[in-house]
């Protein structure tokens, strides 16, 4: 999401000092996330190291700490403008009063996000990116017991189909192959004008555009429907699914508040492996609830692993304020939350690595990518990472990282083992799709 918020605010903003010559100041915006109190003091630390490295630029804070860290970040010297999501949409007009003000207004620019009814449609595409986030829904009505994220989105909110087929058509035309429908939960993606769930959105995409290569990010288990996982024979819907799942007990997820038990996560993760055998299938899990006991973690750990998927997403839970979860008087210590964090990612190193290893001698269909560090680089349909490093002369890299932005198909022959990353397949190109 901020992906494509950041790329909304490059697009809105290209050409605004040719366009106010007037304004001969350096400006930096922190596209800030709040989803745990050290995303925030992460963009705060990096104000604080902008204003030191450049004193005489403006910084301005937006997103979604801007909106609901108000008692951290109003006092922090180091920002000169906040710009809360209440107010992102107006933030060109905000920064051109503010410097020709003498700087004498307010610098906290934020109301009630829950009033905001509107969900603007368009976006852009960062320029160091080679596929396109494309916005569909904001905002969440579930306000899950952990989660901050409703208070500084607001209420649940969808483009129309006819504004994303129109925007996919504009990125299609721009050269873009891989677009990714993202949401703060897509699953409560509704156009009430044509009466479109999020699974009609999908067939119409795929059915009213010639999109090569359409990626889904994160579902609740029972979001996944058997109608949305038959539109998985189009090999253009790329096979794979991010889970958010937070936990495979069920005592746990209903005091989380999420509306689905550990018999429904099993019972998703099955179905979508029977409809689509070859997906990769990711998912978030936090690990330490406050309620979660021993015997609870051990019901989750079993459950997942007779489970199938392919990664595990692990968050040692941590209090964020705001929150309901945050006032349980019952704690897991905090060792105790990391001892299972670090059992949970051991359990996915393991079955990443396996899922990996099944890839070698498979030809996949790779997107390549645009500035890759070592070499050629890019990311197969079903998510995995790929590098064409391997036999490859300096020329050869050469001549695919000018193929940047295309898709090729790629024999996978090794597999390179990354400490602290997830492996990444060894292949051999064998020619640019048409």
């Amino acid at each position: 999401m901020n992906t494509y918020d950041t790329g909304l605010l490059e697009k809105r903003l290209s050409g605004f000092h040719s366009s106010e010559p007037s304004i001969k100041r350096k400006i930096h915006i922190i596209n800030s996330c709040a989803v745990t109190a050290e995303a925030t003091s992460e963009a705060l630390r990096r104000a604080r190291l902008l204003k030191r490295n450049e004193p005489e630029a403006l910084v301005v804070l937006t997103g979604c700490s801007a909106q609901v860290d108000a008692k951290i970040v109003d006092g922090a010297r180091e920002v000169d403008l906040i710009v809360a999501n209440s107010h992102k949409t107006e933030i060109q007009e905000i920064i051109k009063d503010f410097l020709k003000s003498d700087e004498t207004k307010p610098k906290v620019y934020r109301s009630n996000i829950f009033r905001k009814e509107d969900l603007e449609p368009g976006g852009g595409i960062e320029n160091l990116h080679t596929r396109s986030f494309l916005k569909v829904q904001d905002g969440c009505n579930s306000f899950c017991s952990f989660c901050v994220i409703p208070y500084a989105r607001g209420k649940s909110r969808s483009l129309s189909v006819r504004d994303i087929i129109k925007r996919i058509t504009e990125l299609l035309n721009a050269g873009v192959r891989e677009i990714v429908l993202t949401g703060i939960h897509i699953g409560d993606y509704f156009d009430d004008e044509v009466g479109a769930d999020f699974t009609e959105l999908v067939r119409r995409v795929l059915g009213e555009t010639a999109v090569p290569r359409l990626r889904l990010s994160s579902f609740e288990p029972i979001e996944v429907s058997v109608d949305l996982l038959k539109l998985f024979s189009d090999e253009r819907l790329c096979p794979h699914f991010h889970m958010s799942i937070q936990s495979a007990s069920t005592k746990v997820l209903s005091d989380m508040k999420r509306k689905y038990s550990a018999e429904q996560v099993r019972a998703s993760l099955e179905q979508i492996k029977a409809y689509v055998p070859q997906a990769f299938i990711g998912m978030d899990v936090i690990a330490g609830f406050p309620t979660e006991s021993k015997s609870h973690f051990e019901e989750s750990f079993l459950n997942l692993v007779a489970s199938p998927w392919s990664k595990i997403h692990v968050f040692p839970y941590s209090e964020r304020q705001g929150t309901k979860a945050a006032l349980i008087s019952e704690k897991v210590d905090l060792r105790e939350r990391k001892m299972r964090a670090r059992r949970l990612r051991e359990l996915s190193d393991e079955r990443l690595s396996r899922c990996a290893h099944k890839q070698l001698g498979t030809i996949k269909k790779v997107l390549l990518l645009r500035g890759a560090t070592h070499g050629a680089q890019g990311l197969s349909r079903d998510y995995f990472s790929v590098d064409f490093s391997l036999n490859s002369s300096e020329q050869g890299a050469s001549e695919l990282n000018a193929l940047a932005g295309q898709e090729v198909r790629a024999e996978i022959m090794a597999i390179r083992n990354r400490e602290g990353r997830e492996p990444q397949l060894l292949a051999k190109n064998l020619g640019v799709l048409q």
